[in-house]
């Protein structure tokens, strides 16, 4: 399989663990939208779910494809998010937000009781790092932000460039109405202390370190498709 056939069947196989009556988190990136072509193929056919989108992007895509949408005001708790991930490790750590969608993201899969990620297998890694990590910031006091995020990281041995995440020439702007900054520290022995880090330092919005949050990650190779499940 190439890396658009994986992406289809990890989105396939996550896709039987959709029950009828559920409330879906639905993510956002390419292979969130391989699941989401999936899904509404199935709610054609009858099935009967609502779901929660990630982004304004995946909104759209669900309503173009007649996916019942609410939100999180409306349905505050949800029983399942099938999203992507940018990197995942053996014990379910994951860095999301290749796709500028990460707080809306983790807001969704903090509500959701279960999260499944599905992936290519390029996107299972030992140790995460090896993709930049994203962290989004308010506007206001940007250069003092990144200052302290840097600071923050060599406290923790870390270092690389971190670089404001651009669309053509203007800055890149989430669905927020926030900034990015893409930190290339490299490998992250310890991604837990990173994650308090950086939410130590006042101008970070949120950041693209999701742990504790996938129950089950969905990965697909060119030999198949193989579960890998959290820890009781």
């Amino acid at each position: 399989m190439d890396v658009a056939a994986q992406k289809t069947a990890a989105a396939a196989a996550a896709l039987e663990h959709v029950e009828a009556g559920m409330r879906l988190g639905i993510g956002t990136g390419s292979t969130a939208e391989a699941f989401v072509a999936l899904l509404a193929e199935r709610v054609a056919a009858g099935l009967a779910v609502v779901g929660v989108a990630t982004s304004e992007r995946t909104a759209a895509l669900c309503r173009d494809l007649s996916i019942p949408l609410t939100t999180l005001d409306e349905t505050p708790e949800l029983d399942l998010t099938i999203d992507g991930a940018d990197e995942v490790d053996g014990a379910l750590r994951l860095v999301k937000g290749g796709g500028g969608a990460l707080l809306r993201e983790k807001i969704v899969a903090a509500a959701s009781a279960r999260m499944i990620v599905i992936a290519d297998a390029a996107k299972l890694v030992e140790a995460l790092g090896t993709f930049a990590l994203p962290i989004e910031v308010n506007r206001f006091g940007l250069a003092s932000t990144r200052i302290a995020i840097e600071r923050a990281a060599d406290r923790l041995g870390l270092s690389g460039t971190i670089d404001l995440r651009r669309r053509g020439r203007d800055p890149f702007e989430t669905d927020g109405g926030h900034l990015i900054l893409d930190a290339s520290f490299g490998r992250i022995p310890d991604p837990e202390a990173l994650s308090l880090a950086l939410h130590a330092v006042p101008g970070v919005v949120e950041h693209g370190l999701f742990l504790g949050l996938a129950t089950m990650a969905v990965i697909a190779s060119q030999d198949g498709v193989e579960t890998v499940e959290s820890s009781p």
